[in-house]
């Protein structure tokens, strides 16, 4: 999508102009290069395009984008840390590529950073944008702790698991976009209708995300394959293999999650219980369907057709990626 690649040209200069590797470099350069890394820029591009399908001023929105991007790259740097994760968009994770406390202090100050960009904007705004991002930095770990906790226990529900991903990865969808409308300066109800949108991507994204850590392909999709089979993570994929599959293959695939460690022959392992139990296709259904759950909200945005069909093809399109 043309407009879409102009958001993002558009943002990569700001970003560029704005993250400098300064003294000290040990502290800076980790934060330089996962911002370097890549990836759709999914976040920022939210924000700016809701405040330019909003009438704002879509210059005014590059600070609160920014904020978006380096918080997102702050929790990936914590989170490869907890996951032990050894490459992060085809690259060596910061913490493989310099050390464990670099990590740490790294991600500590682009949480910092990420409030500071935030101060650019007039009282009014600022206070607003300050009250969601900070509810918004709570509930991502608390999902984060969720999703930890999840590793331990073999009763997890799916209601649960939605929860954990809503506040762990969908929140920040979906502030990502109002924050861009509170910037055009709409109505509350409005700027709720635009959250809740984003909120039903941001779980069609995770569970997109999800699928692909298995049948995605490490070389496009940036990341190991199996990682979350390794971790014993309860997804969605496992927590469906559990509520369809026979006695028997729930004792197997429990069997394999309660192991310690891990290898290629327990995810190759699990990966056949999932495609036995057609497991691939029921994911993508309940991606599809959460998708639409946006797109219906969409459909009462007091915006034109036109814009209307932007955002549902761009929400369209993040079922079709593929990193």
């Amino acid at each position: 999508m043309e407009i879409i690649d102009t958001y993002k040209e558009g943002f990569i200069t700001f970003l560029n102009k704005k993250i400098k590797i300064e003294e000290p470099t040990n502290l800076y350069e980790p934060i330089h290069y996962i911002l370097q890394l890549g990836g759709k820029r999914l976040r920022p591009v939210l924000t700016l395009m809701t405040c330019d399908l909003f009438h704002g001023d879509i210059h005014n929105a590059y600070n609160a984008a920014l904020a978006i991007e380096v918080f997102h790259n702050f929790t990936l740097i914590h989170d490869d840390i907890m996951d032990k994760a050894p490459i992060r968009r085809g690259k060596e994770t910061v913490h493989q590529k310099w050390d464990l406390n670099t990590g740490i202090l790294s991600g500590d100050a682009m949480m910092i950073m990420a409030y500071q960009c935030l101060e650019n904007y007039e009282p009014t705004i600022y206070k607003k944008l300050n009250i969601l991002f900070s509810k918004t930095a709570l509930e991502v770990c608390e999902g984060q702790q969720l999703d930890i906790d999840f590793e331990t226990r073999n009763n997890v529900s799916i209601a649960e698991y939605i929860k954990m991903i809503t506040y762990k990865t969908s929140v920040l969808v979906a502030t990502a976009m109002e924050m861009g409308a509170i910037i055009a300066n709409i109505s509350e109800e409005e700027s709720a209708k635009i959250y809740q949108f984003g909120l039903n991507l941001g779980i069609a994204f995770q569970l997109q995300d999800d699928y692909l850590d298995t049948f995605g392909d490490v070389k496009t999709f940036g990341k190991q394959i199996g990682g979350d089979i390794s971790e014993n993570k309860k997804t969605f994929l496992y927590l469906k293999t559990l509520e369809v599959s026979n006695v028997k293959d729930t004792k197997k695939l429990l069997d394999l999650y309660n192991l310690k460690q891990s290898n290629q022959s327990k995810i190759n392992e699990v990966t056949r219980l999932f495609l036995k139990n057609k497991i691939p296709e029921i994911t993508i259904k309940e991606i599809e369907l959460y998708t639409n759950k946006a797109l219906e909200i969409l459909k009462t945005l007091s915006i034109t057709e036109e814009k209307k069909s932007i955002l549902k093809d761009f929400g369209l399109s993040l079922m079709k990626r593929t990193i």
